[in-house]
């Protein structure tokens, strides 16, 4: 097997070459003079929106299953208040089940472009159906459509199972409303912390975490 080719370590020559365009993205002090994290998130995610080639909202999710073993996957932030923050899938999914045995949930937000990035953990909670609903019927007809059609997590015998099982949905509603399905809902991630981290050179990053204290937070400065 040909070995991969990994990166080395970037050289004092390299760090200097690339030093502006990480003072550029993060050479601001005043940048973590926050109290509260939404709203620096909220700013940060605006930033990547301008930057990122696509899905800037992309987060990694992380659950634990029945056996303890960690899990991740990528998902799509959908909402983010001082409630806390949004995705929708389907409950039946891996995922799903794991929300449902254990609703605790770690994300973290990487943004290449801007070299940042952001880590929550928090316990988790099922949004309304009223808002499911609401999200469910923003998304495309086709991915309404979709969500009936896929048993999300479960073996699939051939692309054109799945596919097959689309035309079926698809000839079901004809012309007609897609509702959401039973299966399909949205969580909520409440943080207890929120750690923002950015590049500086020669590893001597930035990081910032607020716990959660009651109706408030804390703040501290970690090291590198």
């Amino acid at each position: 097997m040909t070995a991969p080719v990994i990166p080395p370590s970037p050289s004092r020559e390299e760090y200097a070459r690339d030093y502006a365009a990480a003072l550029a993205a993060n050479g601001d002090e005043t940048i973590f003079d926050r109290a509260e994290p939404i709203g620096l998130f909220v700013d940060w995610l605006a930033d990547a929106r301008a930057h990122e080639v696509n899905d800037s909202n992309a987060m990694c999710l992380s659950t634990v299953d029945g056996a303890g073993m960690p899990d991740g996957r990528m998902v799509l932030l959908k909402d983010v208040d001082d409630r806390g923050f949004t995705f929708y899938s389907n409950a039946e999914s891996a995922k799903g089940g794991q929300l449902a045995a254990r609703p605790a949930a770690a994300l973290l937000f990487h943004w290449k472009s801007l070299r940042r990035q952001v880590r929550v953990r928090g316990t988790v909670e099922p949004v309304t159906a009223a808002e499911a609903d609401a999200y469910f019927a923003s998304r495309a007809r086709e991915s309404r459509v979709g969500a009936w059609a896929s048993d999300q997590s479960r073996p699939l015998a051939s692309r054109a199972d799945l596919e097959a099982a689309v035309a079926r949905e698809t000839a079901r509603f004809g012309e007609g409303d897609v509702p959401r399905p039973p299966h399909w809902t949205g969580w909520r991630v409440v943080p207890r912390s929120v750690e923002f981290w950015r590049d500086r050179p020669f590893r001597l990053h930035d990081r910032l975490r607020f716990d959660r204290a009651g109706d408030g937070w804390t703040r501290a400065r970690l090291q590198p």
